[in-house]
């Protein structure tokens, strides 16, 4: 396969050889776990609309093998079969486990989508990706998810099912899925997938506009799961948390495959909220936890309000920049080293700073390449920049993605694999890197580069802002301008004036600094945290004819 000199079988041949992909699949993996440890917990999961006083539901791994068995069967009665892509758009709930690995025990494509998404977007991914069925929540935090999808489905003519969790119709999850009358099919059962083939689709998180579809399979994966692992030192006694959505990749590989991968247990919970995940993260000696900064900073605060820590010995930050000073919370409050993380749906995993590194790299950097991937920081030629010079972040490795789905010409990357990742970044003495941007937001001002992340770090560090971002606005005279978008705190204040002084005691050069500010409630991030900066452009568009 061959997408714009990019040879796709060569590259699979490369890992393999290498012994970066290890031809596992999730059925592997699942059969693994029920060999060494049958009624070893797998899933232990959490509902906020059951309070989070229990579980609402325990798997061991030997009875998750049987609902795994059950739902292929009766996804394969539905007439759901190999290459057909079905939306999962689930909370965290135990049925969205149970479909991930039934549907791709039968070669059918599961398609995660965040529940945060509305018709607007839905409209585009299903009609996009022809999708056959959708599983969806009867209503979840208030919304309700079967009407939404009824209403649409006169626009999408490839939709033959939808499946609703806590349904109580003819479409329901336990109508169709627990109780069919269709015969389990195993592992045994069925034709084993290639490991090498989409065995996921994944849209890109949207911080730059329309989404694309990734396609990922087995052997990228399980790559991920095994290189952090290790990185990190996990094994089968770790409990996992699974707080951040599975319908974004995160929760997907680093937290779902990954507890397979090791044949742990992942303690989910479906609404974040700290004050009562703390708690349950105690209870169930919780260990390893793979989120973004938000997620961190609440457990810092619940435990610095009174509660005890958890019993959390490592922690993956994804997603955005991590303020020094939560860094310095976990350390003092949490006795937990945080260890910061670069990846995007395409890459997965692309750096990470080991625990052991954690107090000195994790504030300053994103970590160093994680075994299986390379690299490199570059100009548009591929020629590599001076050590500390920021140019443009390529990646290439076993994690790398198959390409964008229906879209064979268009995969980012040339005949030496070199993926251009959009973001930009620098390299220190020993291998790390730090982002420093995106290709797309630069602000250049007057013929000069906004160092964006350099200014944005400041406005951080001013006593009245929790949160900042600066996106550009065009400008006749300078070509762009930049404001800043703030969060404050409880009875706090920011002005440009404000902003003016700030820079100044900061000693930023005038050039750099924003000549536009913007208090607003909170900063849009995808669920991820990373920063959806085409919103604030929009924002900030208003500006440009002042």
């Amino acid at each position: 396969m061959t997408q714009t000199g990019f040879d796709l079988d060569a590259h699979a041949q490369a890992m393999r050889g290498q012994g970066w992909w290890e031809d596992l699949t999730f059925d592997d993996l699942l059969e693994r776990a029920v060999a060494t440890d049958p009624d070893k917990k797998a899933i232990v999961s959490y509902r906020a609309d059951a309070g989070f006083d229990a579980p609402v539901r325990t798997l061991s791994y030997a009875e998750l093998a049987a609902e795994v068995s059950k739902a292929a069967g009766a996804f394969r009665a539905l007439g759901i079969g190999k290459g057909d892509v079905v939306a999962i758009m689930l909370p965290n709930w135990t049925e969205f486990v149970i479909a991930a690995y039934a549907l791709t025990r039968i070669g059918a494509v599961p398609n995660p989508l965040m529940h945060i998404f509305r018709e607007h977007e839905l409209r585009f991914m299903l009609t996009f990706a022809e999708t056959k069925a959708i599983i969806v929540p009867k209503v979840f935090r208030g919304h309700d998810f079967e009407a939404m999808v009824d209403g649409l489905r006169s626009e999408l003519p490839a939709l033959e099912h939808v499946i609703i969790v806590d349904g109580t119709g003819e479409n329901s999850w336990a109508k169709l899925i627990d109780g069919t009358a269709a015969a389990p099919l195993t592992a045994a059962d069925v034709d084993r997938i290639d490991p090498a083939a989409m065995c996921v689709l994944m849209y890109t998180s949207g911080t730059t506009g329309q989404p694309k579809g990734a396609m990922h399979c087995c052997n990228t994966i399980i790559a991920c799961c095994k290189a952090l692992g290790e990185r990190f030192g996990l094994d089968s006694d770790d409990v996992h948390i699974g707080s951040t959505p599975f319908g974004h990749m995160t929760g997907y590989a680093a937290v779902m495959a990954q507890s397979l991968y090791f044949g742990s247990t992942v303690v989910m919970v479906d609404v974040w909220d700290g004050a009562a995940a703390v708690p349950i993260m105690r209870e169930n000696g919780v260990t390893h936890m793979a989120a973004a900064t938000p997620f961190l900073a609440d457990i810092c605060r619940v435990v610095a309000d009174g509660a005890e820590p958890p019993t959390l010995n490592t922690f993956l930050c994804g997603g955005a920049q991590i303020p020094p000073t939560v860094i310095e919370n976990a350390r003092k409050l949490l006795d937990l080293r945080v260890s910061s993380l670069w990846g995007m749906t395409e890459a997965l995993s692309g750096s990470l700073t080991e625990p052991e590194m954690a107090d000195t790299k994790s504030a300053s950097t994103d970590g160093r390449a994680i075994d299986g991937v390379e690299l490199l920081v570059a100009d548009e030629n591929l020629t590599p920049v001076k050590q500390g010079e920021t140019g443009r972040l390529y990646f290439r490795g076993a994690q790398q993605f198959l390409g964008y789905y229906k879209m064979p010409g268009l995969c980012g990357r040339g005949p030496d694999g070199w993926f251009d990742t959009g973001d930009l970044a620098y390299m220190d003495a020993d291998g790390y890197i730090r982002i420093d941007g995106r290709s797309k937001d630069i602000i250049i001002r007057g013929g000069e580069n906004v160092p964006v992340v350099e200014i944005e770090s400041i406005l951080y560090r001013h006593p009245s802002i929790t949160d900042a971002a600066i996106v550009g606005y065009p400008d006749a005279r300078m070509g762009e301008r930049g404001c800043a978008f703030v969060t404050l705190k409880d009875g706090g204040t920011f002005t440009l004036e404000d902003l003016k002084t700030w820079m100044s005691q900061s000693g930023v050069a005038k050039q750099y600094w924003p000549e536009a500010v913007e208090v607003i409630e909170t900063i849009p991030r995808t669920a991820t945290g990373k920063i959806q900066k085409f919103v604030l452009k929009d924002m900030a568009a208003k500006y440009a004819s002042a």
